[in-house]
């Protein structure tokens, strides 16, 4: 008899013992600045800053263009260098994205992209016989991956993932927090977004959609909708509203139709898109910039996997906001 109160005894003991010594979680916040803001939170037993710094260097090491020692940067000059699985996965969903959009989303424009200039700065000297020689070798069906190596059919190809950059950067750290068993986080990059379960209020991580105004400066933070996510998501919004010119009465984004060579002429002032990864929605949300509202529904059909929010101007200049049937779970006044 006493063995046994003995025995239950130190089985509480011990029980108390590992109890007690078991790490709790909390919250953390990492944030900083590369090329653009990031904001990451998480529910953990430790910080994760060396780790989440590690993570983005190596997804920089792979994609980044302004890098001459990055994988894409050797690639553009080609030269005989293996791409690595980052690489090679952000590659394929281009290739996917390019061919469920029938091109209007394509990572070989940035020659087009760098004839008008960023913020369109070169637009008075574009010429249509400029457009015409570089779209000679623009083309997504034209660059290819074969095993670890890329192979194009013209050498002059540039390849630039900047259109998926910010998206697979959040996929990148939400990967590092999924692999350390983490349930609770929201990653932030760029104003692209990759969250899975509750913040530390215990409720839906919530993400603001704002009100296109002309406003370049980016001062204006008037919101349109707040999203609430739930689960594990990626949200990404684009639009033309900061970035645009006008010419003839006409405004003009910062998206260029890489079919035509031209910016890209069309009713959307700013695109949302829900997806099941960050990656995804980032590259969606171009997307529907080029293809405008029209076609944007079309391909909703054929992508069934996303969801989107867009703002946009009808035939006579009135403002209107419209979302998919799925968007509905995720907005705060679930009835509109």
């Amino acid at each position: 008899m006493k063995t046994g109160i003995l025995s239950s005894i130190l089985f509480l003991l011990c029980a108390m013992v590992l109890f007690s010594c078991q790490e709790k979680t909390q919250y953390f916040e990492t944030a900083g600045s590369l090329h653009t803001p990031y904001h990451i939170k998480y529910s953990y037993t430790k910080a994760l800053d060396k780790e989440i710094q590690e993570a983005l260097r190596g997804y920089y090491h792979s994609i980044n263009p302004f890098d001459s020692t990055s994988i894409i940067s050797q690639v553009n000059r080609n030269e005989a260098v293996e791409v690595d699985s980052l690489f090679g996965v952000v590659f394929n969903k281009a290739m996917e994205i390019s061919q469920k959009t029938d091109g209007m989303f394509d990572v070989t424009c940035a020659p087009l992209i760098n004839l008008w200039g960023f913020g369109f700065s070169k637009k008075d000297s574009v010429t249509p016989q400029a457009i015409d020689s570089i779209r000679s070798f623009v083309g997504y069906t034209k660059v290819h991956l074969q095993g670890n190596r890329v192979t194009k059919d013209d050498p002059r190809i540039l390849l630039n993932f900047s259109a998926l950059g910010d998206g697979l950067s959040c996929d990148v750290i939400a990967n590092l927090l999924d692999s350390k068993g983490i349930e609770n986080y929201m990653v932030e990059i760029g104003g692209e977004v990759m969250a899975k379960g509750v913040n530390p209020k215990g409720e839906c991580w919530r993400i603001g959609i704002n009100k296109p105004t002309d406003d370049p400066a980016g001062l204006n933070q008037e919101l349109e909708e707040i999203a609430h996510l739930c689960g594990k998501v990626g949200l990404a919004t684009s639009g033309n509203y900061r970035n645009f010119y006008e010419k003839g009465g006409k405004k003009y984004g910062h998206t260029i139709n890489p079919i035509t060579g031209y910016p890209a002429e069309q009713d959307i002032l700013s695109a949302t898109i829900i997806a099941p990864d960050c990656t995804t929605a980032d590259g969606y949300a171009t997307s529907f910039m080029a293809l405008g509202s029209e076609k944007a529904r079309e391909l909703k059909k054929r992508v069934p996997e996303i969801e989107y929010f867009i703002i946009y101007t009808d035939s006579v200049g009135n403002y209107k906001t419209e979302h998919s049937e799925g968007f509905t779970q995720y907005l705060a006044n679930k009835g509109r």
